[in-house]
């Protein structure tokens, strides 16, 4: 007697494989593939976290003299720059055009860019945001923020002014300016921008 044939299944929907097996591990961190993202409120425990001890990484800008470290940097840069182009002979107007990029470089990248504390005291609370969202607790519009603000578009007024409303260096100065004045408007608060192939994207979860 030959043997009886293998039953095959009637319906096509017997063949699919249940997707549960690969959703098991429901508590694993991904990443926004959105460009533009916003950070959630941090928790409860977060918050107590944060409240452990004062935020040496922000308060710093309320100590005296801080203010006036922004003004010696910007007279070191453009000092710098008069000595070290005489050689070339470069101008007056690319000497504060380049005072301008530089600091305006270099403060984004401290206030924007890099973000948590370089102090481990506060199990990482701060880990998500940058310096400029740690100040005054991400009040907005506080005197040290406001002054934080002003000192960028002051120096754009200079830098323009001395490069005698040469387009070149205007468009350059005005890029750089909005590059810094923007991320610290209340609108930008807690927004992260990814820029594909270039900035790593946002963790969340």
């Amino acid at each position: 007697m030959a043997p009886s044939p293998v039953p095959f299944p009637s319906s096509p929907e017997r063949l699919t494989v249940s997707p549960t097996s690969s959703n098991n591990k429901d508590h694993r961190r991904r990443r926004s593939s959105s460009i533009i993202s916003h950070v959630e409120p941090e928790t409860f425990d977060v918050k107590q976290d944060q409240d452990i001890q004062s935020n040496l990484n922000a308060n710093w800008v309320h100590f005296k003299g801080a203010w006036v470290v922004h003004i010696v940097i910007i007279i070191l840069l453009k000092v710098f720059y008069d000595l070290i182009l005489i050689p070339w002979q470069f101008s007056t107007e690319t000497s504060w055009t380049l005072t301008n990029l530089t600091y305006g470089i270099g403060s984004y990248i401290m206030f924007h860019q890099v973000k948590g504390t370089p102090f481990d005291f506060n199990n990482g609370a701060y880990d998500n945001l940058t310096m400029w969202e740690q100040i005054d607790n991400g009040d907005q519009y506080t005197p040290a923020k406001k002054f934080l603000m002003m000192v960028p578009i002051c120096l754009f007024l200079i830098s323009t002014h001395y490069s005698s409303y040469d387009l070149t260096l205007f468009v350059l100065n005005g890029v750089m300016c909005l590059c810094v004045v923007i991320p610290k408007l209340a609108s930008s608060h807690r927004v992260r921008v990814t820029i594909p192939f270039i900035s790593h994207p946002q963790i969340i979860g």
